[in-house]
């Protein structure tokens, strides 16, 4: 059986409508298209993982309404272990999205029963996670939620990914010894550092401060240059594989789920790297963010 790639964190429906513009305020706009498709980080990561040659568990909370049941059945379809997906009383986590012709979006997120996942909840799962090899973390679930299951997955000798997302906010000073990867991408290692990001040299900086605040590796993804990877000792850059980018979006998921299967696989860091790099190549020449994600003989094929 594969190794056990431990996902902990949200499940959205994306609510995603086309409007010729976004809608000013007060204004009423015709769209032109609407479609709900499954998403959240923590589930994109997850199926990720999934399609690229991992064993997966999910650890997330659903509401008790229809998304609930469809966000649940999407993991499923997938061969994902939900036994650690609560059903809550309530309202699934959305995300209400309008996209303009111009591909340029507005998102309004709300929780709903990612907010209900609480240290509490993950306590219970907590055999699930002993089953772990890998497991990743993000940020659509409360922050108390995140921190306990960094130090447990520490304290039981996990290795540890936390990809910190969405960033608009330092972290918590005591999740960095927690953490052995910590994956954000260049407008996300500029929160957290408080460095401006967007240069190859500026990466290395931001890269330089989170590892003196504690994280054990830094990979700072900087889409289509690429990415910075810092381990302590030295950087090394690792430029994009070239391909005609459609949709970006569920790329840095992408690149996560497919670093976590690689490492719970057994393979090397810079082979994980790159393994990642591809399975998110490929993801933004397709639309969409979960229907995106390719499959592990795709990504074969691609290195072939």
């Amino acid at each position: 059986m594969p190794a056990k790639v431990v996902v902990i964190g949200s499940l959205n429906m994306d609510l995603v409508t086309r409007a010729p513009r976004l809608p000013k305020g007060g204004e009423t706009l015709i769209g032109e298209s609407f479609c709900t498709i499954p998403g959240g980080k923590g589930a994109n990561q997850a199926v990720a993982a999934a399609r690229l040659g991992a064993n997966v568990s999910m650890v997330g909370c659903v509401g008790s309404d229809a998304y609930g049941q469809q966000l649940r059945g999407a993991l499923l379809a997938e061969g994902i272990d939900c036994q650690s997906v609560s059903v809550v009383a309530g309202s699934s986590g959305v995300a209400l999205i309008v996209v303009d012709d111009n591909s340029q979006n507005a998102i309004v997120i709300v929780a709903g029963a990612n907010g209900v996942l609480t240290p509490d909840v993950l306590d219970r799962f907590d055999e699930v996670l002993r089953s772990a090899d890998v497991i990743i973390c993000q940020l659509e679930v409360p922050d108390a939620t995140v921190g306990h299951a960094l130090k447990r997955g520490r304290e039981l000798g996990k290795t540890v990914i936390l990809n910190p997302a969405p960033a608009s906010r330092a972290l918590p000073a005591d999740w960095y010894a927690s953490i052995d990867y910590l994956i954000p991408n260049e407008s996300e290692a500029a929160v957290l550092s408080g460095l401006a990001v967007d240069s190859l040299e500026t990466a290395e900086a931001a890269a330089t401060q989170l590892l003196a605040a504690g994280a054990g590796k830094v990979i700072v993804t900087l889409g289509a240059q690429g990415l910075m990877f810092a381990n302590g000792a030295s950087f090394e850059h690792f430029p994009a594989p070239l391909v005609k980018a459609v949709d970006t979006t569920a790329a840095g998921d992408t690149f996560v789920g497919g670093f976590a299967a690689a490492l719970a696989d057994g393979k090397s860091e810079v082979e994980a790297i790159r393994f990642g790099q591809i399975a998110a190549a490929l993801s933004v020449t397709r639309a969409g963010a979960q229907p995106s994600i390719p499959t592990l003989l795709e990504v074969q094929a691609f290195k072939s």
